[in-house]
């Protein structure tokens, strides 16, 4: 599930206009957490993609949310566009307790071609946010007895890196509310970890960052 700041930030699309849109047109409804903050699934993010690459081929907002709801009555999804190739090497810190954890998820991380860097507590943590730069933080929230959740706290708070809060127990709405771009229940499922992960950077097949006019309601 991501935040609406994460589908903004993911499309280009700004938050007001996605607010706006489904109080306008109630085909994309988000569900709500319990703190009442606006979740996306991957499903919806793709058919917020598709409104967009609509509207940006000529059709108006009304129009492209026409069709959408038409390609669902009828059973299709929206089709996604095939990943691009980047040049870029992301930067992702795995802040993890667990040392076989950080190794699983850093092996998998790495055979996508990012870069990644480990940190094992929550001093190792701050150091390596504040010398490398991270593109994207992997946070285990319950680090040092929680100190997870006052990491995500700040690091939200710089607004340098798109973090992925990570947890044992479902702590989605507090991840959320302190600035998390996603939350993951663990045990990490290698393929939904990468799937997150590429969402995120935008090179997966749901996201598409080419520069493009801004989309206007």
């Amino acid at each position: 599930m991501y935040s609406i700041g994460a589908v903004a930030r993911m499309l280009d699309i700004p938050a007001s206009t996605l607010r706006a849109w489904e109080e306008r047109y109630s085909v994309i409804a988000p569900t709500r957490s319990e703190g009442a903050q606006r979740l996306y699934s991957r499903a919806e993010v793709e058919k917020l993609r598709f409104i967009k690459s609509q509207i940006e081929s000529g059709l108006s907002a009304a129009d492209a949310h026409r069709l959408l709801a038409q390609d669902v009555e009828a059973g299709h999804l929206p089709a996604a566009p095939r990943d691009r190739g980047t040049d870029a090497r992301p930067l992702i810190l795995i802040a993890e307790r667990d040392t076989y954890a950080a190794h699983l998820a850093e092996y998998f991380l790495r055979t996508e071609g990012w870069q990644v860097v480990i940190a094992l507590d929550a001093a190792q943590a701050s150091l390596h946010f504040a010398e490398r730069a991270p593109d994207i933080v992997l946070l285990d929230l319950l680090m040092g007895g929680g100190a997870g959740f006052r990491l995500l706290a700040e690091f939200a708070a710089r607004g340098t890196a798109q973090i992925v809060a990570v947890s044992a127990i479902d702590s989605m709405d507090e991840a959320l509310r302190l600035g998390a771009a996603a939350f993951v229940l663990k045990p990490l499922e290698p393929l939904a970890l990468v799937s997150t992960v590429r969402d995120l950077l935008g090179t997966s097949a749901l996201v598409e960052r080419a520069v493009k006019p801004p989309v206007v309601t």
